[in-house]
């Protein structure tokens, strides 16, 4: 059995989204609670226990009794809140991830977690889908739900659209055997390219919309400014309820655009990465790839931007988990001078500049596109 994601676009009723919005509020005000008495209790004594999920759990009734309202929400979302918060306070400590942040209401992505349980969460038939707290609505997905739902996530976009994010157990079958090993290079001009000599095209989404997108931008920045001055002005007038941003009905449009041009561009570039890594686990038994570290490299100024639209680390998540499902390997190898060595006798010709994408090895006389070379480099080196 395997675990998967289902994405599913869901289509709740006024009264219906209403609930998800206080769902939001109610889980938001358990986070920040609880958060705000781990670092109490932190900086009381630096020597306590880390408290688990379990323990901030029986804390909820008291914060129910104190605010009878939370008794309005989902109750395995709150528990699912309180793990989830415990996850991120542990790994600021053990792993240095990031100490978790406060949430606001103000953050244009929201989301909760509800855990199934003598199925809450079910679908009524194909085309509906029954939530806990919620009850029945519409929902669209572009594959078949089958399998045990274990947890569902609902999360609001910041264009507006409401998504269940289920997490089902369910059978997986094996791809066919191929008996091919494939070494990828991942690059900017080209996007990866294979040992065997295809190059997989760089497709700029960011520019395909950039005009669009920027029309906006402007738009949002002049608008922003203008809503500042007169929220300042009516500070100015000690006016008793000032506007805020929010209340500028032009500034929402404008952000409202820009947001869905963001993501317009960010599903293109999943749509066509999700083709191209299926595309190689369909073909390849065992496939290899170099451990880039793309912070590292985005230090470059000049290829920041191109390489952040790469997405290597998105390419080399998705080949891990389709691998473990459908049977196929996925090594990792190290980097150094795959670029410079010659795959035909192992010469060692020394560092290249990044505009020299051809070279002729002065020990075998071999041709190389720069690329190719480097790819057949990681396909002969071991993890």
């Amino acid at each position: 059995m395997t675990l998967k994601g289902i994405k599913l676009r869901i289509y709740p009723n006024q009264e219906q989204q209403l609930q998800i919005k206080l769902n939001f509020g109610y889980n938001r005000f358990v986070w920040n609670q609880m958060l705000n008495m781990l670092v109490t209790r932190h900086e009381n004594n630096p020597e306590a226990k880390f408290l688990n999920a379990f323990a901030l759990n029986n804390l909820l009734p008291a914060l129910k009794t104190e605010h009878p309202w939370l008794k309005d929400a989902e109750s395995t979302s709150l528990q699912a809140t309180n793990k989830d918060l415990v996850e991120a306070y542990k790994k600021f400590f053990r792993e240095h991830k990031g100490f978790p942040k406060f949430k606001s209401r103000k953050f244009p992505k929201q989301s909760y977690r509800t855990v199934v349980s003598r199925k809450s969460v079910h679908l009524v038939d194909k085309n509906h889908i029954k939530l806990p707290k919620i009850g029945v609505m519409k929902f669209k997905s572009g594959r078949k739900v089958t399998g045990k739902i274990k947890n569902a996530t609902i999360r609001l976009s910041s264009t507006g659209k409401y998504y269940a994010v289920l997490l089902v157990d369910t059978e997986v079958a094996e791809l066919p055997k191929t008996n091919n090993t494939v070494g990828i290079d991942m690059g900017v001009a080209d996007l990866m390219i294979t040992s065997d000599g295809f190059k997989y095209p760089t497709i700029r989404f960011d520019k395909l919309l950039s005009k669009k997108k920027h029309y906006w931008e402007k738009r949002l920045a002049r608008r922003r400014l203008q809503a500042q001055k007169e929220i300042a002005w009516d500070k100015h007038l000690k006016v008793l309820e000032p506007r805020e941003l929010s209340d500028f009905k032009n500034y929402q449009k404008a952000k409202l655009m820009v947001a869905k041009y963001s993501e317009k561009i960010a599903n293109q570039r999943n749509n066509y990465l999700h083709t191209l890594t299926k595309q190689l686990v369909e073909q390849n038994d065992v496939i290899k790839i170099e451990d880039l570290k793309a912070k590292n490299l985005m230090k470059n100024h000049k290829l920041a931007r191109a390489i952040a639209n790469q997405s290597w680390r998105e390419i080399r998540r998705q080949l891990e988990y389709k691998c473990d499902w459908y049977g196929k390997q996925l090594v990792i190898v190290n980097p150094r001078k795959t670029s410079q060595i010659c795959s035909a006798c192992g010469y060692d010709d020394g560092k290249h500049t990044l505009d020299i994408r051809q070279w002729t090895c002065p020990k075998c006389g071999v041709h190389h596109d720069r690329d190719i070379n480097a790819a057949k480099n990681i396909l002969n080196a071991t993890a």
